[in-house]
């Protein structure tokens, strides 16, 4: 079995590494034995895009799904906020959004729902060098899906071709290389409560960084383009790749957008 290098994560060390090209089976629907058991009792980290979609879909602001939806889990080890969503409050902990005919929000399912069986793994940043992603296989024995006479075959790339995981990656990249940053390189750096909160409003609350935006003295202080401003007002998907770029200012001090008025873009 190929395993992953011995300086990933200790939970990585006996999953199944996808080499390019690599086939695995799979399959998913009502007539596996397991269909829907892998929407109960999960932990479900959501990204960015992830809350967006799931509160648009839902007619809701991102903040009245923030609260309704996630739970936010503090240990002392985490270096930036993680979102995960909140499962129904009961013995089998199933996905508040899964039905009798299967998941009732499939057409905007979170990114960890679409890439299993497989996942993507990130190394730690070093200095000087881009980390590369790489790509593993769960082989959990609850998942019937690769046993099935039906099983598809597919490589890590059609894979995600097939959920269309390649269609929201314009996005994503922007916050995998926020939380890969080499800034944290070492472990040892902290963000202060102040950017913690900078962080997590605009990465998860999209409404409220839109308001942070247009309703204080942000447009005043920084150098926009006209077309910029008016697709950040109108394009939910644009106004998340500014908000990375803002972060990168605002965390890292990368000069990202261009002040106005430098004492003033600093004193933000």
């Amino acid at each position: 079995m190929n395993k992953p290098e011995s300086n990933l994560p200790q939970f990585l060390e006996d999953k199944k590494r996808l080499m390019d090209g690599e086939e695995f089976p799979f399959t998913c629907h009502p007539d596996v034995p397991c269909f829907n058991e892998c929407c109960s009792d999960v932990n479900i980290v959501l990204t960015p895009l992830d809350i967006l979609q799931l509160a648009r879909g839902a007619e809701m602001t991102t903040r009245d799904f923030l609260e309704t939806h996630t739970m936010n889990p503090i240990t002392k080890d985490l270096q930036l906020p993680i979102v995960m969503l909140k499962m129904k409050d009961e013995e089998k902990r199933e996905c508040p959004f899964l039905g009798d005919a299967g998941c009732s929000v499939y057409e905007t399912r979170p990114w960890a729902c679409r890439m299993y069986p497989i996942g993507l793994a990130i190394p730690p940043a070093r200095a000087g060098e881009s980390p590369d992603p790489f790509y593993f296989v769960f082989e959990d024995d609850h998942c019937e899906g690769r046993h099935q006479p039906d099983a598809r075959k597919f490589t890590s790339e059609s894979w995600l071709r097939d959920q269309k995981i390649n269609e929201r990656d314009e996005v994503e990249k922007g916050f995998r290389e926020l939380v890969s940053h080499p800034w944290f390189i070492g472990g040892d750096r902290q963000l202060d409560p102040k950017r913690l909160e900078m962080f997590y409003m605009a990465c998860y609350d999209l409404d409220t960084f839109r308001s942070f935006v247009f309703d204080s003295t942000f447009l005043d202080r920084f150098d926009l383009e006209p077309e910029l401003i008016n697709e950040l007002e109108n394009n939910d998907e644009a106004l998340l790749r500014f908000a990375f770029r803002w972060l990168r200012l605002a965390l890292f001090a990368e000069p990202t957008i261009k002040a106005r008025d430098e004492n003033a873009a600093q004193s933000e």
